[in-house]
């Protein structure tokens, strides 16, 4: 008689269901959990993300296809520019990390470049965890960990993750390096891909911290990362220190609130599946099964947006004009309630939302009038 499965065996196989027959999960990287992370409420990111369901092909399946990702341009620019970073043992990228985070310790003469190789994701974080353990017992050494793969339980189920690279100094202390291929004009990046770039970062921060509370005494992972850039239009590294103690701080507050996947699998119908195989109206319906949050601000970080936005519209919801928007509104959840509420047609005039718009309302009807005069 086969053994019970387990709860995790069982989530694990209701998640493959929901991908479909045959459909390989795809992997939650930090990129996308830094997205669900900026949106903890999205019950349709969360349960998509945690099945691995590939989002771009569900979105074009769906009729709205995705804008969002990098080019095979930029993917192949970027990954000719790291692999320069990275040359010669990674004698520039270390030289920048003692030149940037650690001018105290001694300058790097060659560094231990462990190999990083196992079968499977579970088999490359046993070696990560491992190497890091053996580099942190190794005091007065540089060591180099390119590509390592670290583990994050997200909403009770393991995401794996694998940074550019972590780079563990002399004084045993980690820390998270970032390569990115935008470039560093005369000193500084482009704000807005600095942000996602330390938002990206603070994941692997997270995920280190867990590795590191497990070792005794636990070794500090370091909360300034190591983003590294072209100098100008060169394919010269250039690199800055990024603080993402705040980052780091409101990505562990917002995967905390986040629903656990298990419920909002439980609460699906049965037979729900996310596969793009599916006829369009059944895939339709099983997607809007499960409730979504959308906000203007998914269109920069998730595949589904364009679908998401059109729902909103059509059904009026206020989230489509953004989430300062809705939070003034209070309780008013769609356009019609707030058009309402400003004609006095509608709402509690005791309300400070509602009082707000009819003040609005009275105050563009004053102006128009004198316009006509």
């Amino acid at each position: 008689m086969p053994p019970p499965r387990t709860r995790g065996t069982a989530l694990r196989h209701r998640l493959a269901e929901l991908r479909g027959p045959d459909v390989p999960a795809k992997a939650l990287d930090a990129r996308a959990l830094a997205a669900l992370a900026a949106n903890p409420g999205c019950a349709r990111r969360a349960i998509l993300d945690g099945a691995g369901v590939n989002k771009t092909a569900l979105a074009s399946a769906l009729g709205a296809p995705s804008a969002f990702g990098q080019s095979q341009f930029a993917l192949t620019r970027g990954n000719a520019f790291e692999a320069k970073v990275k040359a010669d043992g990674g004698a520039e990228l270390l030289r920048l990390v003692h030149e940037k985070l650690d001018r105290s310790a001694e300058p790097p003469d060659g560094a231990r470049v462990p190999d990083l190789t196992a079968t499977g994701p579970q088999g490359r974080t046993a070696r990560t965890a491992l190497e890091l353990r053996d580099a942190a017992a190794r005091p007065g050494a540089w060591t180099l960990l390119d590509h390592p793969m670290l583990a994050l339980d997200v909403a009770g189920s393991p995401a794996f993750l694998e940074p550019d690279a972590v780079v563990v100094h002399p004084d045993g202390s980690w820390t998270v390096v970032e390569i990115k291929s935008f470039p560093m004009l005369d000193g500084s990046a482009d704000p807005a891909k600095v942000g996602a770039a330390a938002r990206q970062a603070a994941v692997y921060v997270l995920a280190l911290e867990e590795v590191a509370a497990r070792l005794e005494p636990a070794p500090r992972v370091r909360h300034r990362i190591l983003l590294v850039c072209p100098r100008d239009f060169s394919n010269l590294p250039a690199a800055s220190a990024v603080d993402v103690r705040k980052q780091r701080a409101v990505t562990a507050r917002q995967l905390a609130r986040l629903t656990r996947i298990e419920d909002i699998a439980d609460a699906l119908p049965e037979g729900t599946c996310f596969s793009p195989e599916l006829p369009a109206e059944e895939l339709t319906a099983a997607v809007e099964s499960v409730p979504a949050t959308y906000a203007p601000e998914c269109l920069s970080a998730c595949e589904l947006a364009f679908h998401c936005r059109s729902r909103s519209r059509e059904t009026g919801a206020v989230t489509s004009l953004g989430r300062a928007v809705r939070a003034e509104l209070g309780g008013l959840t769609t356009v019609e309630d707030v058009l309402a509420a400003a004609r006095g047609e509608a709402g509690d005039p005791g309300d400070p939302a509602v009082a707000a718009l009819r003040r609005a309302a009275a105050l563009r009807a004053e102006a128009l009038e004198a316009a006509c005069r």
